[in-house]
């Protein structure tokens, strides 16, 4: 089985791969010639993953999944949310997002959060959906070098350590989005 992960994100890309069956082979968005800007313009998270994956099979016509993800902090009314990558800006710099959300949070005490993957599979001309949720809260600083996005400023509930200072096994098997790639990978081997 062949299926396209509609994403650009390299490191998303890398996440997944490791999760995926071997029988299944995964192809990015440059596989199939795809360079342009897959359109997320909805106000959900559940919307911009469906919306990504409809866009890929009529455009190009391959089966694919698609993912979005946003971190979505109490305090904050849930910000930001479905905006996650471009909080501090069309720019999409993790950097000046984790500085904007530590600045917001400066005089809050509640720093719970929660990250949430929705993948939508577009498949034999249905759509499905998976919900990935790992709660935990915003550390007051960034620490480590690993991951991307919010990573050095999240802590999952239980740890010690920013997802940033934990290994890409440790995240797979907590995060989000490893919950929602399981549960995924659960339907695809039931075909």
């Amino acid at each position: 089985m062949k299926l396209v992960f509609a994403t650009n994100n390299l490191n998303k890309l890398k996440e997944v791969q490791v999760l995926i069956p071997e029988h299944i082979q995964l192809l990015s968005l440059q596989d199939i010639g795809c360079h342009e800007d897959v359109p997320e313009t909805q106000n959900t998270i559940e919307g911009n993953a469906i919306q990504k994956a409809e866009y890929i099979k009529k455009k190009y016509g391959y089966d694919c999944f698609a993912d979005d993800t946003g971190l979505e902090v109490e305090a904050l009314n849930n910000e930001p949310g479905v905006y996650s990558a471009r909080y501090a800006g069309e720019q999409r710099d993790a950097n000046d997002n984790m500085n904007l959300l530590l600045e917001n949070l400066r005089d809050k005490s509640n720093r719970q959060a929660k990250f949430k993957t929705v993948i939508a599979l577009h498949l034999n001309g249905e759509v499905k959906t998976f919900t990935g949720i790992c709660e935990g809260n915003i550390t007051e600083e960034k620490h480590g070098e690993h991951g991307f996005g919010y990573d050095p400023i999240f802590k999952a509930n239980g740890y010690t350590q920013t997802f940033a200072e934990i290994s890409l096994d440790e995240k797979n098997k907590i995060g989000h989005r490893g919950k929602a790639v399981k549960q995924l990978v659960e339907h695809l081997m039931t075909l």
